[in-house]
């Protein structure tokens, strides 16, 4: 069965239930080194940290993670790992800014965190790269191709003799293309495509 937006709010109401929930996964059964037993951990108030009950040792479920120096709520990075582990194609950063609220150099850090633990190349194409857009979806009445609404954009980078990539846009204007093409396409290298809109937006951000 599919893992809903309803189900992660459900079970991730909030960012307490998302450290909770860390916490239980990673030190339920972990023994205080001062107990020499398994220990009887509590929230420390006000805090990230669980401390035993003995009061002589404490821990946070976020060191050694991904989360570890982020000031960002863990909400936040939890529903992006939500979001990225529904989309066939990745999450693009413009795409985390606008579902979490954050500045785009958040969205872009927390977005180069998640695709490491995915094992995902993030390094920027290099040398001549082809962009261009297609339009995904099944038959359906009304208007067809750019400008649907019945049809998903997606902006493709392939780097020749290179990997290919694939990323579901919101549409093909400059807002969410230009700073696609600047994550993925590095500063100096060729672009190439059939799409003079594409092209222009490509140039601009070289």
């Amino acid at each position: 069965m599919r893992y809903t937006i309803q189900d992660f709010n459900r079970e991730f109401p909030d960012n307490d239930s998302c450290l909770q929930y860390l916490f239980n996964q990673r030190f339920s059964n972990a023994v205080c080194p001062s107990y020499g037993k398994a220990g009887n951990y509590h929230r420390q108030a006000n805090t990230s940290h669980f401390v035993c009950s003995c009061g002589k040792h404490q821990t946070s479920p976020k060191k050694d993670t991904i989360f570890e120096n982020s000031s960002s709520d863990l909400y936040k990075w939890f529903f992006a790992i939500f979001l990225f582990s529904n989309s066939k194609n990745g999450v693009s950063a413009k795409e985390l800014q606008r579902q979490l609220g954050v500045t785009y150099k958040c969205a872009w850090r927390i977005a180069k965190q998640i695709r490491s633990l995915f094992s995902e190349n993030t390094e920027p194409f290099n040398g001549t790269v082809e962009v261009d857009e297609t339009y995904i979806g099944g038959r359906a009445k009304g208007k067809r191709g750019r400008g649907s609404d019945k049809k998903t954009p997606v902006v493709g980078l392939v780097e020749r003799e290179g990997s290919v990539r694939a990323v579901v846009t919101e549409n093909v204007k400059s807002s969410p293309v230009m700073p696609l093409i600047k994550d993925n396409v590095k500063k100096g290298s060729v672009v190439m495509t059939m799409n003079i809109e594409l092209l222009i937006m490509a140039l601009s951000s070289m």
